[in-house]
């Protein structure tokens, strides 16, 4: 227990602490000679229980109880007085003081206001810890059942109306994060960030439904959805080194509706365009390219390459593409075949060679491949190149 004396004579404040200090070695004494040093302690301190003179220079001790209770509504106030200040301790009463010591203060009446009031507030403690327990629990009961609901699986007998009648309408917002590796930390930072951002916009909840998929409950009651949208979008590129893809519903007002929405997201995850940090897609295709450029004559497949920056296939195309301007297999191809008309153009190799040299092992493949893109055979570009000169 955290204890703050407040006194203005200092041989009262210290006689008081080394009382409770040696009957009473685990609880921690506080010391403030008047009201203005006892308000810093107050909001600097977690305070169980506050001792303060009545009359004190400045603010009383009434006053401070009366400007400081609705800070700090847990704590508990006990007055000291004077016999002839006893209609201060009555008033202090009123006001919420769980009780009232008169001077002089005598050692066993403070040791057993300490003893009564510690074991109180230890009882509160424990209480308080559990009535957070229970709600901490029921929350992930509430995403358990969510998640389950919105994946369309069976409810066990859950009565869902209990979890979504505070919820006549709302809104669905799911985040999709893309990585090969652990996501915990993605999940930790797009949760709270999802969860900042629902209460700012109105109420609601957030959710895992698996590794990669979050997903937020929100009635808005300030905002547009838009607005939501954007800031979410801004947050999580700010913060979320992964790509990621964000979906938003538009507003339901029958929660049957859920699991067929969620699966539309998910299925909208295919096809949409991944977001990311710009500075690392950027460089993420340079490393790629410059890996092609120095590989282009060996097997590159699409898997391959994006192992090499460390993404997704599936985001490493879109990517690759939105930099290049091109699709990854049609980039290749391009580039093998402006290195082989190079070398058909300067050098007397045979066009076997030539075709193994820039990736392309079947030489029949290679050539179809040749003129498919360059409207002739290799051999024909070779002889019209000679032509030339």
């Amino acid at each position: 227990m955290n204890i703050l004396v407040v006194d203005d004579e200092p041989i009262i404040r210290n006689g008081i602490q080394r009382t409770i200090e040696r009957a009473f070695p685990q609880h921690r004494v506080v010391l403030a000679s008047g009201p203005v040093e006892a308000t810093q302690c107050l909001k600097s301190e977690l305070i169980d229980l506050v001792l303060t003179d009545v009359l004190m220079p400045g603010m009383n001790g009434l006053e401070l109880m009366e400007v400081s209770r609705t800070l700090h509504p847990d704590a508990k106030w006990v007055v000291i007085s004077a016999y002839s200040e006893f209609e201060y301790a009555k008033k202090a009463v009123r006001l919420g003081a769980v009780d009232y010591l008169l001077k002089p203060i005598g050692k066993d009446i403070l040791l057993e206001l300490i003893k009564k009031m510690g074991e109180e507030i230890a009882e509160r403690h424990i209480r308080a810890k559990e009535s957070l327990l229970l709600k901490h629990n029921l929350r992930f009961l509430r995403e358990a059942v969510f998640a389950r609901w919105a994946s369309g699986l069976d409810l066990g007998g859950i009565d869902l109306p209990s979890f979504t009648e505070s919820y006549p309408n709302f809104h669905l917002l799911m985040v999709h994060v893309e990585s090969d590796t652990d996501t915990k930390l993605e999940h930790f930072i797009v949760e709270n960030v999802m969860s900042e951002l629902i209460t700012s916009f109105g109420k609601g909840f957030v959710a895992s439904i698996d590794a990669k998929n979050l997903l937020g409950l929100v009635k808005l009651e300030r905002g547009s959805l838009a607005d939501l949208n954007e800031e979410l979008r801004s947050c999580l590129k700010r913060y979320l080194k992964k790509p990621f893809q964000l979906f938003v519903s538009s507003q339901i007002e029958d929660p049957s509706q859920v699991p067929s929405e969620v699966q539309r997201m998910r299925e909208s995850s295919e096809y949409q365009v991944y977001d990311h940090y710009a500075s690392g897609g950027e460089q993420a295709v340079e490393i790629a390219l410059q890996y092609i450029k120095a590989r282009y004559g060996a097997e590159l497949s699409l898997e391959k390459v994006a192992s090499v920056v460390y993404l997704n296939p599936a985001y490493f195309s879109q990517l690759f593409k939105q930099k290049t301007g091109q699709g990854f297999k049609e980039y290749i191809t391009q580039l093998r075949l402006d290195h082989a008309m190079e070398m058909l153009s300067e050098s007397e190799l045979k066009v076997g060679d030539i075709a193994e040299r820039v990736g392309y092992p079947d030489v029949r493949h290679f050539s179809q491949v040749f003129r498919k893109k360059i409207g002739c055979t290799p051999s024909e570009y070779r002889e019209q190149i000679k032509s030339r000169c």
